[in-house]
């Protein structure tokens, strides 16, 4: 029996049906995600895997209605989408076996649900995104879309009972995790028609959209990236208030995740003129030594 059929094994998927649905999903997901379920396979206990599995499956189906299309059509099949999963998600059934492990998930894992019809609630405000003009802005797309859809998986890896503690934990996380997918994603969204750092902070800095279109690396431009990431590194330093908050087996995967992170600003601040051109992302050796060390804090912990 391989490590998969245990993992479903040890979350309670019996039905085969139901099986080669997870089955189905884990495939999706490796395809464009690997790191990740590399990830929750050597960190999280096995009874979690297919959960995870499928809470990162069902955002994926989401964002991929968000990004494809023109407007109008995106529009259309989002609204499709949405009657769909709340309907399935009010009755407990439904036929879609893209869904099947979602509900089957929700059913282990209770307060998914909320989490889910919020994040579906919220991820309408990215559908037209072109930017921010204001902090204040970007706050508040926190609050719509960035946290709820980090709280769907989030959620299968934090406290029992009462989460408000943990889901303030998460906030500040998502803020920093956030801000730097921006910063490092700049020359991507800039190409793809969105400026994601505030016009207000361009401003604050002289520098105009223009400037950075242009990826001119100019004194004015360094310093506002700077300062972007320093914003992020000042929150991801408040992680281990998160990690304190989770189960002792479920730390290891949180430790990775706020690592990665650390590991793309440490990046990205060490070539900012180069964001104007590329994305910047963990170097490969210290993301898998990272992923190493943890693998065996995961161990003990499971003894």
């Amino acid at each position: 029996m391989g490590g998969w059929d245990r993992a479903l094994d040890a979350a309670g998927v019996a039905d085969p049906g139901l099986r080669d649905d997870y089955g189905r999903q884990r495939r999706q997901v490796t395809r464009y995600k690997p790191e990740a379920v590399l990830a929750a396979r050597l960190l999280l206990p096995a009874r979690l895997v297919p959960h995870v599995i499928a809470a990162t499956a069902y955002m994926h189906r989401t964002d991929t209605l968000l990004d494809s299309g023109p407007l109008d059509g995106r529009k259309a099949a989002y609204a499709r989408w949405e009657r769909e999963v709340a309907d399935s998600l009010a009755a407990g059934r439904t036929d879609d076996p893209e869904l099947r492990p979602l509900l089957n998930t929700v059913a282990a894992h209770p307060a998914l649900r909320d989490r889910a019809l919020e994040h579906l609630a919220g991820a309408v405000a990215d559908l037209d995104f072109t930017g921010f003009a204001t902090e204040a802005d970007y706050q508040r797309y926190l609050d719509a879309y960035s946290l709820p859809a980090f709280m769907v998986v989030a959620t299968l890896l934090g406290p029992d009972g009462d989460q408000s503690a943990y889901r303030s934990a998460c906030r500040t996380f998502i803020d920093a995790s956030q801000r730097l997918d921006f910063v490092s994603d700049l020359a991507e969204d800039l190409a793809d028609g969105r400026l994601t750092i505030p016009e207000q902070t361009l401003a604050r800095h002289g520098v105009t959209r223009a400037d950075l279109e242009r990826g001119e690396s100019l004194p004015a431009v360094r310093t506002l990236v700077t300062e972007q990431l320093d914003l992020v590194d000042r929150t991801l330093a408040e992680g281990p208030a998160l990690i304190a908050l989770v189960p002792p087996a479920h730390r290891p995967m949180v430790r990775c995740t706020i690592g990665l992170d650390e590991l793309t600003s440490a990046a990205a601040r060490a070539d900012v003129p180069a964001l104007l051109r590329r994305s910047a992302g963990p170097p490969r050796p210290a993301a898998l030594r990272l992923l190493g060390r943890e693998y065996l804090r995961a161990r003990r912990v499971r003894g």
